[in-house]
């Protein structure tokens, strides 16, 4: 008996186990939305605040419409660095000062470990589709308009 509610106790921690893995091995799809713009170009923004939504991103997507992204939002301003455990599709990162000006961009190799980090500190990073950004002509020193970055216009 004592046995068997052993073996019990260890397939419920494993099933346990599993499932949660199963759970965080998920992509979040369901975050609030920001509208952002650049120039002509309109950006549906998924918005990540919390440290949660940050280490997780877009993280286990196999695909995102192309006027999509995700948009971190820092607390505080300071440098940010990226990689791509576990992302399956190559994105650019744009890292953005808070009134909207793109400082740098990086494009990401889908699953590396390597870091890709803001030039100066910066409280917002905005992750495409690779290549959407080098498509439209937006480059570092372009302005992303939106209700996050209306705080910090000079």
């Amino acid at each position: 008996m004592k046995f068997s509610g052993y073996l019990a106790a260890i397939c419920l921690s494993l099933s346990f186990c599993a499932v949660n893995a199963q759970i965080q091995a998920q992509p979040q799809l369901h975050l609030q939305r920001t509208p952002l713009s650049v120039g002509i170009y309109q950006i549906d923004a998924q918005v990540a605040t919390t440290a949660q939504e940050h280490a997780t991103g877009l993280m286990f997507r196999s695909e995102m419409p192309q006027h999509e992204g995700m948009l971190f939002a820092f607390p505080t301003v300071s440098t940010q660095c990226f990689w791509m455990k576990n992302t399956f599709l190559p994105l650019t990162a744009a890292f953005v000062a808070d009134d909207g000006t793109i400082v740098n961009m990086e494009d990401m190799k889908p699953q590396s470990t390597q870091s890709h980090c803001s030039r100066k500190p910066v409280r917002f990073v905005l992750e495409m589709n690779q290549g959407w950004f080098a498509k439209k002509g937006i480059k570092p020193g372009s302005k992303i308009s939106g209700s996050p970055f209306e705080s910090g216009k000079k």
